[in-house]
């Protein structure tokens, strides 16, 4: 694997600065020798020689890991490995990935949280043709304008294909965010089912139960593996930027008594720094962390998943599950640094004469007994696109009409929740719980039709699920029929 040039290693290096505190000059320790190799992930190789252009081939295919000691298990995966390779970059790069699917389906990949061009957005039959199996191409090509915790997955048959490992992460770093806050550690967390034997388990892809609630993993994994360790050393802080890519699995994360501060989630640092107990992390939303250990030199710890209350018997006879081992090594401790409150200034979006909208997420029983899930009543393959222009601002109104919590995804664009009590920052997934409403300022500054969704994906894949027409100057509304497509496949233009 070729090391991208200059760019890239003086970004490294930047990366391993200590986190510069507020009051007395802080520690330079490093981190200790070997600290994250049981949760390292792989890099694809840069086949281009510009430092401002990451090119890779990424490849979709069945590969045999080892997930349970011992056991093989045949995951679907990008270039081999759970999760996929990381991807990072700078803002501003470009990134082409020249992506082969050998899978036994056609896929596509949705690069989640990205604002990007509409046609590199990756959903079939709106974006682009599903990419074929068995050797289908696709090249995606596009410019990374904004620094966050970013990933990438299926959009065709979603659910079932990324329960079966086709995920991966994606980091984009602005050289003039503040001060480095610790070594980077992506935390990609996931859930897969396996029976005894390490085999992927299916049995309740069909359930009427799996569509209500979402279908979560027996197994727990960090970075693809199940009870990973990470050394530390006290005082010492680490940046975890973490990615819940479960297909319906709520993570909140606990470390006893030990506190996190949070810097921000989605797309790039939040106004201002907290204190937080408990990381909570719904489907397909990003946080960004400093872990600062606090466990005296010897001591063994360990990250816990702990259930989350997000309906009806999500909490029922369920235990704290163990995610990640945290060793603090016997080496000098440090003096741990403080954080600055202030991070960054986050203009609010300008909602003077922005146009309202009511966004219902809802759940009836057909006749039949199946699950219908749909926006304004109404499933994705019924419903046609809202309207939008290029230049408008809307303020959307998410009521959650159903008993379940639900994580709402739009694609393509950055919003802001209009809530005081929250830290103001940018995001592209956002929970709503039960019976509640959320409500979001969003200003469309680009054409195309793009998705929104419940990113659970049973409930997508159930109808939760529409679009927004952003229409470019002097384009006409009605420009031609559009396959509204679900997350199952490629649809076809009528």
């Amino acid at each position: 694997m070729r090391f991208p040039i200059v760019r890239r290693a003086l970004l490294l290096l930047a990366l391993a600065v200590p986190l510069v505190a507020t009051g007395p000059a802080a520690s330079r320790s490093s981190q200790p020798q070997g600290w994250d190799s049981d949760l390292a992930l792989p890099v694809a190789a840069d086949l281009n020689p510009d430092p401002h252009i990451l090119e890779i081939n990424l490849e979709a295919r069945i590969q045999d890991i080892e997930i349970l000691p011992g056991k093989r298990t045949a995951v679907w995966s990008y270039n081999g490995g759970l999760p996929g390779p990381l991807i990072r970059l700078v803002v501003g790069d470009r990134l082409i990935v020249h992506f082969t699917n050998n899978l036994p389906e056609e896929t596509t990949i949705h690069w989640h949280g990205l604002r990007l061009p509409n046609a590199m957005d990756g959903a079939p039959g709106v974006t682009q043709p599903a990419v074929a199996a068995n050797g289908g191409v696709f090249t995606y090509d596009f410019v990374v304008p904004d620094a966050g915790t970013f990933w990438y997955h299926p959009h065709s048959n979603s659910g079932a294909q990324l329960s079966r490992g086709l995920y991966g992460p994606m980091l984009v770093t602005d050289p003039h965010d503040p001060p480095a806050f610790g070594e980077d550690l992506v935390l990609m967390l996931s859930d897969i089912s396996l029976n005894s034997e390490g085999q992927i388990n299916p049995a309740n892809e069909g359930t009427y139960l799996g569509d209500l609630f979402g279908r979560e993993g027996n197994i727990l994994l960090v970075n693809g593996k199940v009870r990973p360790a990470l050394k530390v050393r006290q005082g010492q802080p680490q940046r975890w930027r973490i990615i819940n890519a479960a297909r319906a699995r709520f993570f909140t994360l606990d470390y006893g008594q030990a506190p996190f501060v949070k810097l921000g989630g989605d797309d790039g640092l939040a106004a201002a720094a907290r204190r937080v107990t408990a990381v909570r992390i719904v489907p397909g939303e990003r946080a960004d962390v400093v872990f600062i250990p606090q466990d005296r030199p010897g001591a063994r710890g360990v990250l816990r998943w702990l259930p989350t209350e997000r309906g009806p018997g999500s909490t029922f006879n369920r235990l704290t599950e163990d995610l990640m081992t945290i060793e603090t090594v016997r080496e000098r401790a440090v003096r741990a640094p403080r954080i600055r409150s202030a991070l960054r200034t986050i203009a609010p979006i300008d909602t003077a004469g922005a146009r309202q909208r009511d966004i219902a997420l809802t759940i009836r029983q057909r006749p039949d007994g199946s699950m219908e899930m749909g926006i304004n009543g109404v499933p994705h393959d019924k419903a046609p696109p809202l309207v939008a222009h290029v230049g408008d601002t809307e303020v959307w109104t998410v009521r959650n009409d159903t008993s379940f919590a639900h994580p709402f995804h739009l694609h393509g664009f950055f919003f802001q929740v209009l809530d005081p009590a929250r830290v103001p920052e940018w995001k592209d997934t956002a929970e709503v719980p039960a019976k509640t409403t959320l409500r979001l300022a969003v200003h469309f500054d680009r054409p195309g039709l793009w998705m929104f969704h419940c990113h659970i994906l049973d409930h997508a894949d159930a109808g939760m699920m529409g679009q927004i027409r952003v229409l470019a100057a002097g384009e006409a509304p009605g420009g031609g029929a559009v396959a509204h497509q679900g997350m199952r496949g490629a649809a076809t233009t009528p």
